[in-house]
Order: C-alpha cells, then sequence, then structure tokens
C-alpha cells in the first residue's frame, strides 16, 4: 500500500483525523475544537504539539492545518492510500460504506434535513480533502448504516404511513461504527463470534445512545429520525412529550428556539443548570449542589429504563457493555444505573467497577449477576478505517 489511510470525523464544531497502516495500526491522530469561534485551537494529540489556527477557522481551514501539520512532522509522506469519512446520517439509501461518487455526495445532500448539524460538515470534510488528494479513493462510512437490520416494528413510529412513504419520516439510529464495533468485541472478550452474540450496548458521552444488538444485528435502538430522540444527553433532552412542542409554541417560542432548547440547552447542562460534563457534575454532587444530582438521577433512572427495555427485543442476553467517554470512565453512573435493574439480575463488583474493567479484560458484574457485564473503550476510527480499507481493496 502506497499510503496509510486517513480517517476523518468532521462533529458539528470539532474535527478528528487519524493514520492508520494497512494492518490497522493507528500511526498518528489530530484534532480541532471550537470551530468557528475566536479560540478554535488545534493540535496532533500523540505528539501533543499545538497547530496553530485561525480566529474563526472553519473545518477546511482546520482540515488543511492539521494535515500540513502532519506533514511537517513527517507523519503523512506522500498520499494516503484511502481516505474514510464519517458521515453521520446516510438515510434508508446506505446499508454499509459507499465509495464516493457523485450519486452518493447527492444521497448525503439529500439526508441533510435529518441531521443538519452533521452532514453538512461531513460533506465539507469530503469536499476539503478532494482538494487536497484528488485521485485518492474516498469512502464514507454512515452512522445510520449498522440500524438498517432494524425490523418495521422497531423503526417505525405510530404516525401515518404516508409520513415514512413520502418523507422517509422512521427511527434510523446513529453511533452504529461504535456499536458495531462493541458486537465485535463484546463476541471476542466472550469467546463467541459476533453472529452468535447477542448485547445491549450504550454509548455514552455528550451523546448518548442504547442498541439492542441480536446475533451481530442492531434490532433495536434508542436515537430516531434525529440525534435528538432517546437517553438524556449532554446538552440534549432525550425523549419529551411530543406535546412539550405545542405548548413550547403558544408560549411564544418559534421553532429554532425550540431546537435550540432541547439540542443545546437541555439534558445534564439544563437539568443542572451548570454543566454537560458528567465528572464536573459528580464533584459538584459530592459538594452539594442538588441540581446536579438530580441531572445525575435522571440520567441514570432513564438509562437503566431503556436496558430493561432493550430487553425485548433480545431472546438471550450475553452480556450489557457500557462505552463511550461516561460509560468508559463513570463507575458511579454504571454503579446507580444497575442499581435499578437489581429485578433483572444484575449485580456489580465494586472494585473492578472502580477500575472501569481494565483488570478483568473488562468484566465488571458481580459474581451472582444473572448477566455479565462489560467495560469496553469504543474506537469509532477504527471501524472506519477497517470499512474504508475494505472498501478500497473490494
Amino acid at each position: 500500500m502506497e499510503g496509510p489511510i486517513l480517517v476523518v470525523n468532521c462533529g458539528s464544531s470539532s474535527l478528528k483525523i487519524a493514520l492508520f497502516d494497512e494492518r490497522l495500526t493507528k500511526l498518528a491522530s489530530a484534532l480541532a475544537e471550537r470551530l468557528g469561534k475566536d479560540d478554535a485551537f488545534g493540535a496532533i494529540k500523540d505528539h501533543k504539539d499545538h497547530v496553530e489556527l485561525a480566529a474563526g477557522a472553519d473545518h477546511k481551514e482546520a482540515l488543511n492545518s492539521l494535515v500540513a501539520a502532519l506533514r511537517d512532522s513527517g507523519l503523512l509522506e506522500g498520499q494516503p492510500a484511502a481516505i474514510g469519512h464519517r458521515v453521520v446520517h446516510g438515510g434508508e439509501t446506505f446499508r454499509e460504506a459507499a465509495l464516493i461518487n457523485r450519486d452518493v455526495l447527492a444521497a448525503i445532500k439529500d439526508c441533510a434535513s435529518l441531521a443538519p448539524l452533521h452532514n453538512p460538515v461531513n460533506l465539507t470534510g469530503i469536499e476539503a480533502t478532494t482538494a487536497l488528494f484528488p485521485e485518492v479513493p474516498q469512502i464514507a462510512v454512515f452512522d445510520t448504516a449498522f440500524h438498517q437490520t432494524l425490523p418495521p416494528r422497531a423503526y417505525l413510529y405510530a404516525v401515518p404511513t404516508r409520513l415514512y412513504k413520502d418523507w422517509g419520516v422512521r427511527r434510523y439510529g446513529f453511533h452504529g461504527t461504535s456499536h458495531q464495533f462493541m458486537a465485535r468485541e463484546a463476541a471476542r472478550i466472550l469467546g463467541k463470534t459476533p453472529a452468535t452474540t447477542s448485547i445491549i450496548s450504550a454509548h455514552l458521552g455528550n451523546g448518548c445512545s442504547i442498541t439492542a444488538i441480536r446475533d451481530g444485528n442492531s434490532v433495536d435502538t434508542s436515537m430516531g429520525l434525529t440525534p435528538l430522540e432517546g437517553l438524556v444527553m449532554g446538552t440534549r433532552s432525550g425523549d419529551v412529550d411530543p406535546g412539550l412542542f405545542d405548548f413550547l409554541a403558544n408560549k411564544g417560542m418559534s421553532s429554532q428556539e425550540v431546537h435550540q432548547l432541547l439540542n443545546k440547552e437541555s439534558g445534564l447542562f439544563g437539568l443542572s443548570g451548570q454543566t454537560n460534563d458528567m465528572r464536573s457534575l459528580c464533584e459538584l454532587a459530592n459538594h452539594g449542589h442538588e441540581p446536579s444530582q438530580t441531572a445525575i438521577d435522571v440520567f441514570c433512572f432513564r438509562l437503566a429504563r431503556y436496558i430493561g427495555g432493550m430487553m425485548a427485543s433480545l431472546d438471550q442476553l450475553d452480556a450489557l457493555v457500557f462505552t463511550g467517554g461516561i460509560g468508559e470512565n463513570s463507575s458511579l453512573v454504571r454503579k446507580q444505573t444497575l442499581g435499578h435493574l437489581r429485578l433483572f439480575g444484575f449485580t456489580i463488583d465494586d472494585q473492578l467497577n472502580s477500575h472501569h474493567g481494565s483488570i478483568s479484560d473488562g468484566q465488571i458484574e458481580g459474581a451472582d449477576s444473572r448477566f455479565r457485564v462489560l467495560v469496553i473503550p469504543t474506537n469509532e476510527e477504527l471501524v472506519i478505517a477497517r470499512e474504508a480499507l475494505a472498501s478500497r481493496k473490494g
């Protein structure tokens, strides 16, 4: 292979890139955050090198700067062999990764209204790398693709079917690359194959989702038409009564204001009135800040309710898996959540949980637990690199 695989992940205000060799070993990674703001910054993570970004730098400018910094550091020589892009929404068009061409670009644009914070910047990343590396094959890896195995009973809303037929209104699900990685890693830990492994995968970070995976396939998930539905998240409300929209409209709020409220001002941040960071919330709660404790309590209770609900989509459960920034690092969230699930037979080993499963190949369940409980660090970049390599070879 003439060069490494370049992975590009454009978030709403951030950018992450990584380099992998043909054996899928990570060679380097870099990030840019607070894009569009005066304090935008970038860095090559593994080398702790600061990357200078102009005030208000956008995704294109940040990507150009990070690639230049990787070249200057000698980490990227020549051209990549392939470029894999995370694309949040692929609608029903994409069930797997796709080699990017005009038709694929048009389909990604068509899904922009379903993920207005993400698909447009995903397209910006594709356009920027195309300008930098016009001869390099580029592959789109979709968050929604893993969930295209959902049965109709799981993806249909109880609304007139014309909304689905005419406008594609249905549950799509997100964080697919992370849940796909959990299915594979859990099978490895359990000594099984993905095709014979059934798990509940809880991806908990600033964005949160939970997925029931039966025999390696997604069969139910919490996020819906957009990434707003489901669990309580950092700044997103998760499930609310649909009547809330009419209620707020009658109070004089516009649709844009409601969108801002539910996506940017709710969740852990809205409940606590302080922060969307679980670590900070735990510190505040320990110092007697009641709204922060309430935010943690609501987060864990809603998560437990969803775990119980996901069991209806499985005929067996090999393990409950925690991942993502909160799922991997918050022993309190895991313990409090499982405390709500004692009726199902879940118990936790406090010592293993306090080490986040690092001393037990991820296992944190108690000796008398009916089900296995695992903590597995996610690796979405690896999944994107694997898909890009496979699509390039295919």
